[in-house]
């Protein structure tokens, strides 16, 4: 049944309280979780007879907890489901996914060795032409693919393409090759789906991804792993706890 949009005008609850209110059990509604687009905010301020601000000022606070999208041109929805990863700590991909209770799929597994690129040489200090093991893994939900990486690794690990990849990595360096990674600097930004990161992630070309690289090192420093993950960019937030000293 369609909910109505309705508020007390003579409440002594705020207006942008209502509104609030009003959204959140809105946006629960099974259209719009199936993707349809809220009226705009001129419509919904004309029904109800209020400011426009005062939509506004109820969608961005919704906006801002990450329940709706806006999208200039097109219009503002319901934003999917989002998985959280802080930033204070470093997991495994199979630990952050365990932790918050998501059951992951691995949709393609992919071993080879390939000649290192110019960023992988730099990193793991090896000469121009060398070989490394390439593990490149598109990962995610019952509805559909949420991330793709490619992690490629020092050849002192000794790692075999052999190996059964769709168990948690860190547990095959450690328990296999006494390999133990203790550090990971990375670097986060946003930048356009690339092509082929695309279509493996079932969004549009130059649609928005982020783009997550980790340079992965032993207890004593040395480098073990550089890994790039695109990740869906409605479906992933990272979060950072900063404490003021």
């Amino acid at each position: 049944m369609r909910m109505e949009l309705k508020i007390d005008h003579q409440s002594r609850i705020p207006l942008h309280t209502q509104v609030e209110q009003l959204l959140r059990d809105l946006i629960q509604q099974e259209e719009y979780q199936q993707g349809a687009l809220l009226s705009r905010e001129i419509e919904m301020a004309d029904k109800l007879g209020i400011s426009r601000n005062t939509i506004r000022q109820a969608t961005n606070k919704l906006e801002y907890e990450g329940l709706l999208i806006r999208k200039k041109g097109v219009g503002t929805r319901v934003a999917s489901a989002t998985i959280t990863t802080r930033l204070n700590e470093w997991h495994s991909f199979t630990q952050e996914m365990n932790a918050q209770g998501v059951i992951f799929t691995n949709y393609h597994i992919q071993v080879e060795v390939v000649e290192a690129c110019t960023r992988t040489q730099r990193f793991f200090q090896i000469p121009s032409g060398s070989t490394v093991v390439k593990l490149s893994r598109l990962r995610g939900d019952a509805d559909g693919p949420f991330v793709y990486f490619e992690s490629f690794f020092h050849p002192r690990i000794g790692l075999s393409i052999h190996d059964d990849f769709s168990l948690p990595l860190y547990d095959i360096l450690e328990k296999g090759y006494q390999v133990r990674p203790a550090l990971s600097k990375e670097h986060i930004r946003a930048a356009f789906a690339p092509k082929p990161v695309a279509q493996l992630l079932s969004i549009k070309s130059k649609d928005p991804v982020l783009v997550r690289e980790r340079f992965v090192l032993d207890a004593d420093s040395q480098p073990l792993e550089y890994n790039i993950g695109y990740y869906h960019a409605e479906k992933f937030t990272y979060s950072i706890d900063i404490q003021r000293s």
